[in-house]
């Protein structure tokens, strides 16, 4: 059976007017990707206020590992939110949130013993793993890489890659924030290997580590196991453990920003632990929560505890709701099957996407890691002149057929998919097929 069922055009007539209130309502800048408004969806499925049923391979932008309202979760928050709703952790304990730092510490990778903060957002993570780095190193300085995405706070803008997109006219931005080049396989130069291309990146962190800024400066380096709204690039493991090296020799803290990839989006509940690094301090949010608001910053007991009492922390960090959530999400993520699940979910996606690639060259290239994939399109696969207009074209073609897709990108030419990791080859293969039929009409208006 069909899980797409549209009985309107899209956006329908009742998308078309909740949407016009919300312009009227909110300012432009809270940006929308999708014309459509939604009232209630659950596992892939989401049906809008007019009826109409889609595929969402959009995934909350990665918040929704274990799809919409699953039933866990659901029962989960129904019974935390009739016990207790909120008391803040600056007040008095709860168990789900103990509970949680538990679970985090005992499933972050390494051995040593460590310590949890929850926060709010991905951006918050970020910005407090940075504060603890500073004060447990009492340096200021702060590496990250071309085509980060780190928040929209003013630290974690600083620390983001993409201007005209998230940065345009709001500085000035925090200082103390270095970048440096990330190996993007694809955009290397012409007539180069890729694995000399990842050698290159490999020996310039030294030079990099002169040139740009000296480590003796530096508090901490943060990067994306794989680059997120950069474009879905995965960084080359060799690059990582350089990197953890040179951590390791000037006392520079590795910092993982896990907050897209992580939570079993790679196939693994941390995306690191493909490369078989162990960060200093991991930050998590997204699909953390099974679709609440949390975020949570997990790493080394003598880091975590540096910053002083009452130098961490936040109203509604902890909320016994969202870490209610969390505990029943993570049930679910860590479990050997979700995970196995997922893996199978991102070779089937990957075998589609490789054959839609195969029929149109303006696919230039298709890269992820696991079921966290995306396609870039390019005007001319030698050029690699990034094509929008087809990344808009191809979002948009997919939503009228019924399938959520999102860009994604430094030059916003990616294609992002993104979907429930429990996914099930039906709504797979109905998805993809409408992604080839999108692909078709691209094809034929544009080409």
């Amino acid at each position: 059976m069909s899980s797409i069922r549209l009985v309107t055009e899209i956006p329908g007539p009742r998308s078309r007017a909740l949407v016009a209130r919300r312009e009227a309502a909110t300012p432009p800048g809270a940006a929308k990707l999708t014309p459509i408004a939604v009232d209630h969806a659950h596992g892939s499925v989401v049906v809008d206020v007019d009826g109409n049923h889609l595929l969402d391979l959009a995934g909350g932008i990665g918040t929704l590992a274990v799809g919409h309202t699953p039933d866990a979760v659901v029962a989960a928050i129904r019974e935390q939110a009739a016990q207790l709703v909120h008391i803040c952790a600056i007040v008095a304990t709860t168990e789900s949130s103990v509970a949680l730092a538990e679970r985090l510490n005992a499933l972050a990778p390494g051995d040593a013993e460590k310590r949890t903060v929850l926060m709010n957002s991905g951006a918050e993570a970020v910005e407090t793993a940075v504060h603890i780095c500073r004060s447990a190193t009492k340096r200021q300085g702060v590496v990250v890489f071309d085509g980060a995405y780190h928040g929209r706070t003013n630290l974690t803008l600083a620390m983001t890659s993409k201007f005209n997109l998230f940065k345009k006219g709001l500085g000035p931005f925090a200082p103390e924030v270095y970048r440096m080049p990330f190996p993007n396989a694809y955009r290397r130069p012409e007539g180069m290997t890729e694995q000399a291309w990842v050698d290159w990146h490999v020996a310039n962190l030294d030079h990099a580590f002169t040139a740009i800024v000296d480590p003796s400066h530096v508090a901490c380096v943060v990067i994306e196991p794989v680059i997120g709204e950069g474009g879905f690039l995965p960084a080359p493991f060799p690059w990582l453990r350089r990197l953890r090296e040179l951590c390791d020799q000037h006392g520079m803290l590795f910092v993982a920003d896990e907050i897209q990839a992580g939570m079993g989006r790679t196939g693994k509940v941390f995306a690191i632990e493909h490369a078989g690094v162990v960060p200093d301090v991991l930050c998590t949010a997204k699909s953390l929560g099974g679709g609440m608001p949390i975020s949570a910053v997990v790493g080394r007991a003598d880091v975590m505890c540096a910053p002083h009492p009452g130098g961490l922390g936040g109203t509604y960090s902890g909320n016994p709701v969202a870490c209610a959530a969390a505990l029943a999400a993570l049930d679910q993520i860590a479990s050997e099957p979700f995970l196995a699940r997922a893996v199978a979910v991102g070779e089937r996606l990957r075998d589609r996407l490789d054959r839609l690639m195969d029929r149109h060259d303006w696919i230039g290239d298709v890269r992820g890691l696991g079921p966290m994939l995306a396609m870039e399109l390019v005007k001319d696969r030698r050029t690699k002149e990034p094509w929008v207009e087809a990344t808009q074209a191809m979002n948009a073609q997919t939503l009228q057929r019924g399938v959520i897709t999102i860009r994604a990108g430094l030059f916003s030419n990616c294609v992002r998919l993104l979907p429930a990791l429990d996914i099930s080859d039906a709504e797979i293969d109905e998805a993809m097929d409408v992604v080839d039929a999108a692909a078709a009409e691209v094809e034929r208006t544009l080409r």
